[in-house]
């Protein structure tokens, strides 16, 4: 398990120095960011007619795989407001206490960002109900018989949330924000245009070559392709010129283990997994997590968005099915030539009988 708990290739949050270094290579002005396009065009109205009015931008709800922008954009918006970002995550609110504090500092018009919104306690959400709705939040003093509530007034703030599980959001709470918005894997020309800037900001030269296959093999996801770059960057300056180009690309990718379409081991295991054991499918998420020595929750946030959006893999009812693009592209025989294959020897069989 250990081998996979600091993926290469994962979107989940970054520590230390290169927490930092990702920080700097975002962008703070909406005209900055790339892709996304359909998001971005409607934010820009919505801020403008916001600022003309003088009121809070409504709240705000962003959804999606990790590692598509969703924490760059809520910076924007309050770069864009010219009011203060707050930003929290729903399990560091652990009481309604730990909310109340928050919202009481807010200024109006500032906006409080809320990553991985779905995780937030149901006390907890309760009192955002009215926060978000009245800007005013009722806390409970005392205990027992002497226990009594006082009613506190808020600015006018702008909730911005973030999740990679919508169906996980209640409906009181997903239907009190204004502005839902769905955020869309990176299609390869986006992510080119995404390392061209980041290469810039590391000065550090790439070549067209190496921006298409690091685009490529970034599982549409721009916080990938920014560590694909740092991590091949790190290659060129010990092993090649300074220089990025396609041949150590390649090389650093392949020392990486992350093959042609983006998928490194554990992605790879998991389809050989459910091929190999269980026949192709259907299994249950459980049983792939037990098998694999990972947590269900990993599996289903980190490595199925991007195996179901490349085809590889099929989420049913009954379990998780892998494809025939799946079997190809481990080398495996496809399932029907697997079914010929054994109806042949049955048919031998149930002759052999009859003789």
């Amino acid at each position: 398990m250990d081998e996979y708990e600091d993926r290469i290739i994962t979107s989940e949050h970054l520590d230390g120095d290169e927490a930092t270094e990702e920080q700097s290579l975002r962008p703070k002005r909406l005209s900055e960011y790339i892709g996304q396009k359909n998001v971005t065009e409607n934010l820009k109205i919505f801020i403008q007619a916001a600022q003309m009015r003088g009121e809070p931008l409504d709240h705000v709800l962003f959804y999606g795989p990790p590692g598509l922008g969703k924490t760059t954009l809520a910076g924007i918006i309050a770069y864009e407001l010219g009011v203060d970002l707050r930003i929290t995550s729903g399990p560091a609110i652990e009481r309604a206490g730990d909310l109340a504090a928050l919202l009481t500092n807010l200024n109006d018009n500032d906006v409080l960002f809320i990553d991985e919104i779905h995780r937030l306690n149901r006390s907890v959400e309760e009192v955002l109900y009215s926060a978000m709705e009245d800007y005013a939040i009722d806390i409970i003093i005392g205990k027992g018989p002497s226990a009594r509530s006082i009613r506190l007034d808020l600015g006018k703030f702008t909730l911005i949330g973030a999740t990679t599980r919508a169906g996980s959001l209640s409906a009181p709470l997903r239907d009190r924000f204004g502005v839902v918005s769905k955020f869309e894997m990176y299609k390869p020309d986006e992510l080119q245009s995404i390392l061209r800037r980041s290469a810039e900001l590391l000065r550090v030269e790439i070549d067209p070559q190496s921006q298409i296959e690091l685009a490529l093999r970034s599982r549409g996801t721009p916080r990938v392709a920014n560590r694909l770059l740092k991590r091949v960057r790190d290659f060129c300056q010990v092993r090649g010129s300074g220089k990025i180009d396609i041949e150590i690309t390649q090389s650093t990718l392949q020392s990486l283990g992350i093959d042609e379409k983006g998928l490194e081991g554990l992605d790879r295991d998991i389809l050989r997994l459910i091929i190999g054991r269980f026949g192709g499918g259907p299994v249950g998420i459980d049983t792939i997590a037990a098998a694999i020595g990972e947590e269900r929750v990993t599996i289903e946030d980190v490595y199925e968005p991007y195996l179901m959006q490349a085809g590889y893999l099929h989420r049913t009812q009954k379990g998780r099915v892998a494809s025939q693009s799946a079997y190809i592209h481990l080398g495996l025989p496809l399932p029907e030539e697997k079914e010929n294959a054994q109806m042949s020897i049955f048919e031998v069989t149930e002759d052999a009988a009859d003789r």
